[in-house]
């Protein structure tokens, strides 16, 4: 992690029950306060769920078994988390709604409400619960409450923080959780979005400039970061029997009104330029009098905001300056690429030892790489019990899709369905019996980042048999040499492969597919990256030397024309010699052996030999009027019959489809 941060009240710190988990991890203050943490202990996870902004995380350069996935709005997933980890102490600071562009009010109340109290369902009266509260909850009553005064709502939001806040106080006195509420007002420093207030102040300020402002009478209470963070830590310290369920104001007191805050930032860096008011537009929530009184905060947790507004700006250039906030972290925000999803697809036919094990091993190596996932098992209709682990793994992490099909159709057609259901910035084809070590998957990533739209696994050496180690191998080459586009030897369907190409290939029209052909088609930028691939580890191997046969003929027929035109080369060739043979017969008759006998024999082996070519030609041919024949069917490549996302399940055709098209437009 970097280390120009300083250490925040690390005697404080080491005196919280541990282990320690911070839900919310990858927001503003969830971030700062994991970071100030973990600086001071290691036991203290970060727990996240498909965050949008867990570039925080990545840049902080977070140890991947200290990230945790965790969905509050699963009961199930909660009840896994607190079953690995055992915390004592639970920051919670998830929430949405907070901001302009989270506009979805179910999910609004979903996580605020909900999630909170799957999250307190899993407490003990031995943990401490600390919850992130908003001064949103005075809404109109905005000028400087007391926690005793009435709350008046003005938004969903903030009526989805008042619910918190009874709900914490309904499990304080009902189950004597140790909970506590902190209605934090404006708080800012390292780590916020740079499209806020403070930081597009700090970073124009620093160049000589000044933002577009609203209008100058619009007030604030601005708290430091840091402020912040060791309230959280005193809240810890301090809740007990008497004070637990209550809420608290983390601010400062002071109303500073815009013209106050661009004057104090005048002056702390020296800016000669005047302010242009109301250049920019006033938001639903700005207020002339919108401060807190943060006395019972003092009394009651020995809370008192120590950092004055001119030293906290000058702290947070000094953190964009150290963190290099125009070429690092301003990219991180605004660049997707920079905290991609990827979506590996599995597919799944008697695989169901192995699933736990490529689920665990996948995640272990997304957090490894700072990366978001979306993981997709295709049970393509396996006669063992995988509907029944892939319903496990799917209720305890959202970020799983299992989907089931009517029969089994292939590999080829369990991964065109995976991809066609897939949202992520790139698919990584797999199979499920772990032959594909996820463990390469960040070798792949490292070159797709660098420009490749596909990347390949190369399987320089095979955990199997010499002999057919051998047969392997020369397959390739000859597919190669015959093949009218060129496709690498040695890959198979392990592969990182672009959105953009991803689209391509569900988008072509054949029902049989080879994909790894059509992959070498579709063109793009490619790469391979070598590996062993090593043995099955569960069961025994699904194919056999007539499956072998069969990939090969179909590899062969559809991309290639070299056994026509191998019939054409002997079509030829046997005229030639028919003709060398008719001329030989009459030149040693009449002129070389003239008591040569006319030998049935010999008509038979001819018969037999043009006949044999004759059958030969006709079954090659047979072979491409049989593709042609299945092409014009035009029969769907697989028929789902559920799709099953963390704890919602999809079943009817209706409802299959609308999800399909719902992800298709993401």
């Amino acid at each position: 992690m970097n280390q120009s941060a300083p250490i925040l009240l690390p005697e404080k710190i080491a005196r919280l029950q541990g282990p320690i988990v911070v839900f919310g991890a990858s927001g503003f203050i969830g971030a700062n306060l994991f970071e100030q943490l973990f600086r001071a202990r290691k036991d203290v996870f970060a727990l996240t769920h498909d965050a949008t902004k867990a570039w925080r995380l990545k840049l902080l350069d977070v140890p991947a078994e200290n990230i945790v996935h965790c969905d509050i709005l699963s009961n199930t997933s909660v009840q896994d988390v607190f079953g690995k980890l055992k915390p004592k102490t639970i920051f919670n600071l998830a929430a949405y709604g907070a901001y302009s562009k989270q506009k979805n009010v179910s999910l609004t109340y979903e996580t605020n409400v909900l999630g909170t109290v799957n999250i307190l369902e899993n407490c003990s009266p031995d943990m401490v619960y600390i919850h992130a509260g908003s001064s949103s909850e005075y809404g109109f009553n905005c000028t400087a409450p007391k926690e005793t005064d009435p709350v008046e709502p003005n938004s969903h939001y903030a009526v989805s923080k008042v619910s918190a806040a009874y709900t914490l106080q309904f499990y304080a006195k009902v189950h004597g959780l140790n909970t506590l509420n902190l209605r934090l007002y404006s708080i800012y420093g390292g780590w916020e979005e740079p499209d806020r207030l403070i930081p597009r102040l700090i970073e124009e300020a620093r160049g000589g400039k000044l933002p577009p402002l609203v209008s100058p009478d619009i007030s604030r209470d601005f708290v430091y970061v840091d402020d912040c963070v060791d309230a959280f830590v005193q809240a810890a310290l301090r809740v007990n029997e008497t004070i637990r369920g209550r809420s608290y104001n983390i601010a400062t007191g002071q109303k500073t009104t815009m013209r106050e805050l661009v004057e104090v930032t005048r002056q702390t860096f020296g800016l000669a330029i005047e302010p242009i008011w109301g250049s920019m537009n006033n938001r639903n929530w700005d207020l002339p009098d919108w401060y807190g009184d943060p006395n019972a905060a003092e009394a009651d947790l020995g809370w008192k905001a120590t950092t004055s507004l001119s030293d906290g700006l000058r702290q947070t250039a000094d953190w964009q300056l150290s963190h290099e906030y125009e070429s690092r972290v301003i990219p991180a925000f605004n660049t997707p690429t920079l905290n991609p999803v990827i979506s590996p697809i599995i597919a799944c036919y008697k695989d169901a030892q192995a699933i736990p094990y490529m689920y665990e091993r996948l995640v272990k190596t997304f957090n490894e790489m700072k990366v978001r996932y979306e993981i997709i098992f295709v049970n393509d209709n396996s006669p063992d019990n995988t509907d029944e682990v892939l319903a496990g793994i799917c209720a305890k992490d959202p970020n799983v899709i299992a989907i089931k099909h009517s029969r089994n159709f292939g590999s080829q057609s369990a991964f065109l369905s995976g991809m066609e259901i897939a949202t992520g910035d790139a698919v990584v084809l797999m199979d499920g019996d772990l032959q594909d070590p996820p463990e390469v998957i960040p070798k792949f990533y490292e070159k797709w980042q660098q420009g490749y739209d596909v990347v390949y696994g190369v399987r320089v050496q095979r955990e199997m048999a010499p002999h057919v180690h051998f047969f392997y191998k020369q397959f390739y080459r000859l597919f190669r040499k015959t093949a009218y586009i060129n496709i690498p030897v040695d890959a198979g369907d392990f592969s990182i492969i672009d959105r953009k190409v991803v689209r391509e290939l569900v988008n072509l029209p054949e029902t049989e597919q080879f994909l790894r052909g059509l992959r070498a088609w579709v063109g793009f930028k490619q790469t391979g990256v070598d590996y062993v691939r090593p043995e099955r580890m569960f069961g025994v191997s699904t194919n056999n030397w007539t499956k072998n046969i069969w990939w090969a003929k179909k590899a062969i027929f559809s991309f290639s024309f070299a056994p026509l035109e191998l019939m054409t080369y002997a079509g030829f060739v046997l005229t030639g010699l028919s003709v060398l043979g008719i001329i030989w017969q009459i030149l040693a008759k009449f002129v070389f052996f003239p008591d040569t006998p006319a030998g049935l024999s010999t008509v038979i082996i001819l018969v037999m030999f043009f006949g044999g070519i004759n059958l030969l030609g006709i079954s090659f041919l047979g072979e491409y009027i049989s593709k042609i024949f299945e092409e014009t069917k035009k029969r769907p490549k697989f028929i789902r019959t559920m799709v099953r996302k963390g704890q919602q399940v999809y079943k009817t055709a209706a409802e299959i489809s609308a999800l399909v098209e719902q992800r298709k437009s993401k």
